[in-house]
């Protein structure tokens, strides 16, 4: 039996390395073309020609961070670049291309055809995937339409063909889903994933699987940048590292090539859902589960709820069961969060137009086109709709028509989310370091703010801002609370003291502004003119955060959830916290609050699911 075995295993070995052919490839990373220092073109054109300069690559791939900010300039630039290339070039978005895109990720596949490959070369399927998250701050993402297809792909894959995965993000904690991957991988002749993110060279183990993380293509503190040459033997991949016109350094890692196969009952680390048994009151009366990610907030109809998805369908669930009454399909991806009024529902698409739909049965009434893709959110006034855009400008429409009242174009970047109706103005931030107030009726501005940071990553984008008794308050990734005249646009105070970020709230009273911090902490300010410190602060445990999901007051509770999946109800009197509830692992989105027992939560992931709480 024995000798059985070892004939079977010499067998399967000479049949693996015999269908593998050797090659050599490229492996580029992190050109992150835009960056505020102006060299990384620079750089990505030196490894361009480098790489024209050499004979027999097979090809060159590309793991993300492609562009700085993901603007459509940066994106045609580093087509324009690569494009060059004498060889073909695969290539996938990582979370600087997809996290402050101004499409939602509609112009990196429009640009480059494709945020996913996956080809045979030489006995070896490679396969890549994209990476968030999108348009929102939070840990990496793997979509869930890409684990669609990656089950598609590997439906059709013998588990005996030897594979290589790529993607932006190493396969661990850092991806909010890697189980999701490494789960299917291992089942797999998986020989290596392939990843970037880390500016590094580094080697890895991801559950039993070799990891490689190739470099930035960046010079960074050097005199020029690089990339790696990857060379497939009969028995081995070998990374060595490149500096364009330079040298070739020795090889720094190299992975065995050999049939990998799961190991039964191995265990790894997996989310852990425990404390939904700690509040074992809170329940999940129901879960539905979209094949594309859900990035906005529920709206509530009568007995129906209403959300958009990554796959660009608006989808209308009933209240009482979860379940599919209708759906609508847009051309782009949904990160608008859909409002309706006067039996109305208005949402904006990544493919350019604001919707507007009858809610009961999704009947179209209009479309209007914009010169971008729309990310921001509507806020009815009225039968005036407000909502921003990509196309750097803001718009009021007609409720009943979809015509235009007025359109400001005075901004430098996109809105990505709801605006404040505040007295007769609108308010609302951009991907330009700027809040602007804009008069309402007229589309006049009225003023424009800034909290002085020179980085546009830091402006006051992403927060839904409030405002109580003349002062707007708003919260940004430069960790500030700022206090804002709401008539002047003139800072009144700010404060770092508890690292806010992009989550802020208000009392229904207004007396207070709450505030989620990186680290734990809910903290709560009052709200004054006058300079002010934290009136108080809580340890929730939640531990390192950075969405931006607004927290919200309702029934005397405070509600808000995580980038870990988890949505909380505190008491702000108490300071404690009443419960907790896992729902998956990714992030949930800006809480639709019914009454202080029933909670609807959208996630990352996909799911759309109806709390519970019997208190």
């Amino acid at each position: 039996m024995k000798k059985l075995f070892f004939i079977f295993f010499c067998l399967s070995f000479f049949l693996l390395h015999a269908q593998i052919k050797p090659f050599r490839f490229i492996h580029i990373s992190d050109t992150h073309i835009g960056s505020p220092d102006g060299k990384a073109e620079e750089d990505l054109r030196r490894s361009v020609a480098d790489i024209n300069s050499m004979s027999n690559v097979a090809f060159v791939v590309i793991t993300g961070d492609v562009t700085e900010l993901g603007t459509n300039a940066q994106l045609k630039t580093a087509k324009q670049i690569l494009d060059s290339l004498h060889v073909k070039y695969y290539i996938i978005p990582g979370n600087h291309d997809t996290g402050w895109s101004e499409s939602g990720g509609v112009s990196f596949v429009t640009t480059f055809g494709s945020d996913k490959f996956w080809f045979d070369f030489n006995g070896i399927r490679f396969i890549g995937c994209a990476s968030g998250p999108y348009v929102r701050m939070s840990d990496g993402h793997i979509p869930r339409d890409a684990i669609v297809w990656l089950n598609k792909i590997l439906e059709n894959t013998s588990r005996e063909q030897p594979l290589i995965f790529l993607n932006h993000y190493p396969m661990d904690n850092s991806l909010d889903n890697w189980y999701e991957i490494t789960d299917r991988l291992r089942q797999y002749n998986t020989l290596a994933i392939l990843c970037g993110h880390g500016h590094v060279n580094k080697a890895f183990n991801f559950e039993g699987i070799p990891g490689i993380m190739g470099r930035s293509n960046l010079r960074a503190k050097a005199e020029v940048g690089g990339f790696n040459i990857v060379e497939i033997k009969n028995d081995s991949i070998i990374y060595s590292e490149r500096r364009p016109a330079l040298q070739t350094l020795a090889s720094w890692t190299a992975v065995q090539i050999e049939k990998r196969t799961l190991v039964p009952n191995e265990r790894f680390s997996r989310p852990d859902y425990s404390i939904n048994e700690k509040y074992s009151k809170v329940k999940e009366i129901w879960t539905y589960s979209s094949d594309a990610n859900v990035i906005s907030t529920p709206a509530m109809a009568d007995d129906l709820v209403i959300v958009g998805d990554q796959n660009g369908k608006i989808i209308a669930l009933k209240m009482k069961d979860g379940k599919q009454k209708w759906t609508y399909e847009t051309s782009g991806s949904i990160f608008s969060s859909p409002a309706i009024s006067k039996n109305k529902l208005v949402v904006g698409s990544g493919d350019g137009k604001v919707y507007c739909l009858f809610p009961d049965d999704g009947r179209l009434i209009w479309k209007r086109q914009t010169g971008a893709s729309v990310l921001g959110s509507p806020v009815m006034g009225g039968d005036t709709i407000f909502i921003g855009g990509s196309d750097h400008s803001f718009y009021a429409l007609d409720l009943t028509s979809g015509n235009i009242f007025w359109q400001f174009s005075g901004l430098e970047g996109p809105v990505v989310s709801s605006p404040l109706l505040y007295n007769d103005d609108v308010i609302f931030g951009a991907w330009d370091k700027n809040l602007y107030a804009v008069n309402r009726t007229s589309g006049q501005l009225k003023w424009k703010w800034s909290n002085g940071s020179p980085v546009i990553n830091y402006s006051p984008a992403a927060c839904i801002p409030v405002a109580h008794n003349g002062v707007v308050y708003v919260v940004a990734p430069d960790r500030y609370i700022s206090a804002i005249d709401a008539n002047e646009g003139k800072t009144l105070w700010r404060n770092n003291e508890a690292t806010v970020r992009e989550s802020i709230g208000i009392s229904n009273d207004g007396k207070f502004i709450y505030g989620k911090t990186m680290q734990d902490t809910i903290v709560a300010y009052h709200t004054s003119k006058e300079s002010q410190h934290p009136a108080w602060k809580m340890n929730c445990g939640f531990g390192y955060e950075h969405t931006p999901s607004a927290l919200i007051e309702k029934d005397g509770k405070v509600f808000f959830g995580t980038k870990n999946g988890i949505v909380y109800c505190i008491d702000p009197l108490a300071l404690k916290i009443e419960w907790e509830h896992k729902i998956d692992n990714s992030m949930v989105n800006t809480l639709r609050v019914v009454d202080r027992q029933h909670v609807i939560a959208s996630t990352m992931n996909g799911k759309i699911v109806l709390l519970q709480a019997d208190y």
